[in-house]
């Protein structure tokens, strides 16, 4: 065996010590479960599933993880082992980091003024991986979360502490590639529609519900049969944000991300392009457009059109304002 694998095989020993390990102990969620946030959620997800209001309301399942989020003031850092573990791989080379994916359980419905509270543990350290991103491990951590002595849910999250993988020479880019989107078995038909550059929205075919993000069942009738519909590719800014902070390789800050409501009655993410970051606002008419990211990516991003409207409109003026123009129909008005 080479010096080099020997190394890497005992650099994975030391990963591995930190598998089972408290990542968080006993943190408390900065505020109890409230209507005012479930009623946000749904708003924002679009859903009316009459479970989520009233006085017998209980919160949606998927909102597991923000009872858990600590906001901008942030929570105290993690245990002494997972801080230990990233500080490990920072010094191995493994800077960067991107959240993969997730999985929930749920075995507890939350309701208004449940206080949770919930532990974190590494649950376990892979074996060197390599992906485009890069080389490196895949952590995962699992959360329990808790209401008294009651599981109400766990959930496990996994990020990829990596090596960026760097392109330097004559005509080659050191900017980091993108993220890739996280693909799984529920929203792969939605990839493979933007892959071939369509658009294609879940339709329930029990109900006929219109439904993103792609979902296993029907949020409004709970059945498991579904198709596809294609989307015209036209939509508004529901809500938006822009990004200034904080700063990642792969992105040129500050740019707009916005929640669209397209004209099928759905919304979902993406960035808002084609007008200056500023000039985005709510009731803007955007239209689909997918931009080629390179390495195989199309990502669907929505274009201004009002603004693209304006500046046709300015163009034409501006030819009609040209001395020639003036010049031309000086004399059609004169032979008039």
């Amino acid at each position: 065996m080479s010096q080099e694998a020997e190394a890497g095989d005992e650099f994975e020993t030391r990963l591995k010590v930190y598998e089972g390990q408290r990542a968080a102990v006993a943190r408390m969620g900065k505020d109890p479960v409230n209507a005012p946030m479930i009623r946000h959620w749904c708003e924002a997800m679009g859903d009316t599933n009459p479970a989520y209001s009233g006085p017998d309301a209980i919160a949606p399942p998927t909102m597991l993880q923000a009872w858990t989020m600590s906001g901008l003031s942030g929570h105290t850092r993690g245990t002494h082992a997972y801080d230990e573990l990233l500080g490990l791989l920072d010094e191995a080379g493994y800077s960067a980091v991107v959240a993969t994916d997730c999985e929930q359980e749920y075995l507890r419905p939350l309701r208004p003024g449940d206080e949770i509270t919930y532990d974190s543990v590494i649950e376990s350290v892979s074996e060197r991986k390599t992906t485009k991103l890069g080389t490196g491990y895949f952590v995962t951590t699992r959360m329990d979360v808790r209401v008294g002595t009651d599981l109400a849910g766990t959930h496990r999250f996994r990020i990829l502490k990596y090596a960026p993988r760097r392109q330097p020479g004559p005509g080659r880019s050191d900017k980091p590639p993108r993220p890739r989107p996280v693909v799984n078995r529920d929203n792969v038909g939605f990839w493979e529609g933007v892959r071939s550059r369509t658009l294609l929205i879940q339709r329930c075919t029990g109900c006929g519900t219109l439904r993103h993000p792609w979902l296993p069942g029907c949020n409004a009738c709970g059945g498991l049969d579904w198709d596809t519909v294609e989307a015209g590719g036209e939509g508004t800014v529901y809500s938006y944000v822009v990004m200034h902070h904080p700063p990642f390789p792969a992105f040129d800050p500050p740019y707009a991300v916005g929640l669209i409501e397209l004209a099928e009655g759905v919304r979902m993410i993406g960035n808002v392009v084609g007008v200056p970051y500023d000039k985005v606002r709510i009731g803007l008419p955007v239209r689909l457009e997918f931009q080629d990211c390179g390495e195989e990516l199309v990502l669907p991003v929505w274009l201004a059109q009002e603004d693209r409207e304006i500046q046709e409109t300015q163009k034409y003026r501006d030819i009609e304002e040209t001395p020639e123009n003036q010049q031309v129909q000086e004399i059609q008005r004169a032979g008039a």
